[in-house]
């Protein structure tokens, strides 16, 4: 049975509306999913697009949406229809645009099918982001297919207006800026949580990390220091590493005070609660590239913690990105960015030294994370980019 509106390809729409289809691999975290349901829900949202999105770990995408049950083969959710990708894959029509996400090959049975129709549908692979130099020279470069009439193109995020820009929905920083100018949004938001407001008095700190050694290293020192901090720790990979600090097994809802810290253990949120976390802190750790791409729209000071690659193979992204969000710092404000940064992935212990050196940068960190947000925003969003870029294409 076809699925949705789709017709066969004997039956030509004399309108052809696009219909798009999204395929995703969840492979050990969060950050793929989290790009795609971005991305699946504001096509939707902004630009009024059917959108089929197939993954084939709907266990860990509830994590992200509650309202995903992972039973179900198919089911519709805000708007979008979400498919379980299994290995058995169903007989349907491709739509009008197919998003590859980072390479996670099209199931055999679905490229055949998008052979058959006429037109092919737009094949693209949607690619990681970065900010090596390279990547500009390899957006939106064909490769046509060795055996069948079918040509990918590689689509590649980027911080220039030669790549695919960042996911950014329309309303985000109106949204962004009206929660900050309401305490009653603020306050609505922590008891929905479960969690009282953080101490105005407090650096507000949230703590969102693949697991960590140095960890133990920020939260010692954020113990023993002069200024109260509130660390707010979502229940992810770092709740052993916090357990092990605290002393004691640990649940969401669970405040825990050593000297002048306290850590508060936030339960895992969905996507638009998680920018409500970023958007209420004065510094943000993120990982990977959902999380990395949300902090830098809260426009807050942020420590990256790239996802961990084979010899070290990830070093070379994040040096390319501090390279480019350096450059308009002062020299003692960008050292103090670029040495915990490496740090924190790897390169080093944070020491005390390391954490005031920071800190007294902060001033300046914070400012020029609002020019950022600000210029980054004037280039055109990633949603908006694959629309354009799809419709030459049709």
């Amino acid at each position: 049975m076809l699925s949705r509106a789709y017709l066969p390809p004997s039956m030509p729409s004399p309108a052809r509306q696009s219909d798009w289809d999204i395929f995703c691999t969840v492979i050990d975290n969060y950050g793929d999913i989290g790009v795609c349901w971005r991305l699946a829900r504001q096509l939707f949202a902004e630009h009024g697009f059917r959108v089929r999105l197939w993954v084939d770990k709907l266990t860990a995408f509830h994590r992200l949406c509650p309202g995903i049950d992972p039973h179900l083969s198919s089911q519709h959710v805000q708007g979008i229809e979400v498919r379980h990708w299994r290995t058995d894959f169903p007989d349907v029509v491709p739509g009008d645009v197919v998003i590859e996400a980072f390479a996670c090959h099209l199931p055999e049975p679905f490229t055949a099918a998008m052979a058959e129709l006429k037109p092919t549908p737009v094949w693209i692979n949607l690619d990681y982001l970065s900010a090596e130099a390279w990547v500009s020279g390899c957006h939106a470069l064909p490769s046509p297919h060795s055996r069948l009439p079918l040509t990918k193109y590689f689509f590649f995020p980027g911080f220039s207006e030669t790549t695919g820009g960042l996911l950014r929905e329309r309303n985000l920083q109106k949204d962004r800026q009206a929660y900050c100018a309401s305490p009653g949004q603020q306050d609505d938001f922590w008891a929905r949580l479960g969690q009282p407001p953080p101490s105005s008095e407090a650096l507000v700190i949230s703590l969102f990390a693949y697991a960590n050694p140095a960890i133990i290293d920020l939260l010692t020192i954020w113990t023993q220091g002069k200024e109260p901090v509130c660390c707010l720790a979502p229940i992810t990979q770092t709740l052993s590493t916090i357990e092990s600090f605290a002393g004691q097994t640990l649940q969401a809802g669970d405040v825990i005070h050593r000297g002048n810290l306290e850590i508060c253990m936030l339960p895992f949120v969905t996507q638009p609660d998680y920018d409500r976390v970023l958007w209420s802190c004065d510094i943000n750790f993120v990982r990977g590239e959902d999380s990395f791409v949300r902090a830098q729209w809260a426009a807050k000071p942020m420590l990256w913690q790239i996802y961990p690659q084979d010899e070290d193979a990830h070093r070379v992204k994040l040096d390319a990105f501090l390279k480019l969000y350096c450059t308009d710092l002062p020299e003692a404000t960008g050292e103090a960015l670029r040495r915990l940064h490496l740090a924190w992935n790897g390169g080093d212990r944070i020491t005390p030294d390391v954490w005031a050196q920071w800190i007294a940068a902060l001033p300046d960190l914070r400012s020029h994370a609002e020019t950022w947000a600000i210029n980054r925003s004037k280039q055109e969003d990633l949603c908006s980019s694959l629309v354009r870029f799809s419709r030459s294409k049709l």
